[in-house]
């Protein structure tokens, strides 16, 4: 242990190193929305302070705020519904066109060694905001999940969000389909 670490006796716990995450509080003392997150975010001033990456005539991108990886997007329709057969012809071929995009942005990216891409219909099936469809696109590496969730119950984040914007954000404003992005 070093002399600076012996200097606060929060840093070891019965031979445990702590992980420091001190950007962590301020979620934990952010006032939580009641509302929906895809809805109200375009009326923003500013896109990176909600995260999204394109906007297009149906569809957003964004990074998921509370990510279970680095680089954990989700693509969503404009139109506030949990039913997918409601979406128009139009409205579905441009969230699955920035679906495909996405993924190929994060590829190109990340060089990531897979991606799990998912839709979760209704809260049984995982659905954290079960009333507006979204999808998610996680890339994943080799000896990405370790032990640090299942026994320490810590899931260890290797990049800001803020970071991981600025690293996509180029990707999609340089995409072939960014037809109607705005700019920021």
């Amino acid at each position: 242990m070093s002399d600076h670490d012996s200097k606060y006796p929060g840093n070891q716990n019965e031979g445990t190193a702590v992980l420091w995450a001190p950007w962590r509080m301020q979620y934990i003392e952010e006032k939580k929305s009641q509302d929906c997150i895809f809805c109200g975010s375009l009326a923003e001033e500013s896109l990176k302070d909600n995260l999204i990456l394109r906007v297009t005539p149906h569809a957003r991108v964004m990074l998921n705020k509370y990510p279970y990886n680095n680089g954990h997007l989700m693509v969503a329709p404009h139109r506030h519904t949990a039913d997918l057969a409601v979406l128009s012809d139009h409205e579905f071929a441009d969230v699955m066109q920035e679906l495909r995009n996405a993924i190929g942005v994060l590829q190109a990216a990340f060089q990531p060694q897979g991606i799990n891409v998912g839709l979760n219909l209704g809260v049984c099936a995982g659905a954290g905001i079960a009333d507006h469809l979204h999808w998610h696109a996680v890339p994943r590496w080799n000896g990405d999940t370790n032990f640090m969730p299942v026994i320490g119950t810590v899931r260890v984040m290797r990049q800001h969000l803020f970071e991981s914007y600025d690293r996509l954000r180029p990707y999609f404003l340089s995409s072939p389909s960014a037809v109607g992005r705005i700019s920021n």
